[in-house]
């Protein structure tokens, strides 16, 4: 049942990526990224090679609809590999193995420091790798704060929206 409602999540927020979010870019800078919350929402009992295998595949079906050959899978996959590193600077109490990391479970201000560090990871490593160059540093520099900024806006919203009842 978990399978099935994780799948569920993956494929909702593939489409929605790649048929809305790619379309929107923000006075050319910013787009946001909000497929990532699918890994970001994972519970800390998901071994790491299932994390990697996960986010791997996320990046990989963003890369196939976008036309962006090994980009996202790339950043996605390097963002799961620090997500436990960040995930535990980032709690105050001791994690167990039912414990999802939300603004319910987290507060607001170590799940905002969460998902502001981890957005940051992927974004950079997306516009780093698109740009491949460092000529025009603060063009860079812009659209990697800008593009983390959208998305984590957008991130704490879902999670906002997904949690309440």
């Amino acid at each position: 049942m978990i399978f099935i409602h994780r799948l569920g999540w993956f494929i909702g927020l593939v489409l929605f990526q790649v048929l809305v979010f790619n379309h929107v870019h923000i006075y050319e800078y910013a787009t946001p990224v909000l497929y990532i919350y699918f890994v970001f929402s994972l519970n800390a009992a998901v071994g790491r090679k299932a994390l990697l295998l996960w986010a791997f595949f996320l990046g990989l079906a963003v890369d196939v609809f976008s036309n962006t050959p090994g980009v996202n899978a790339c950043a996605c996959t390097l963002f799961a590999f620090f997500r436990p590193f960040i995930l535990r600077t980032q709690t105050v109490r001791d994690m167990t193995d039912d414990f999802y990391p939300s603004i319910s479970t987290m507060g607001f201000s170590h799940y905002l420091r969460y998902v502001l560090i981890g957005t940051f990871v992927l974004v950079g490593t997306i516009q780093l790798i698109e740009t491949f160059s460092f000529l025009r540093w603060g063009s860079l520099c812009l659209k990697i704060v800008t593009g983390t900024f959208v998305s984590v806006i957008g991130i704490l919203c879902i999670d906002s929206m997904r949690r309440k009842k």
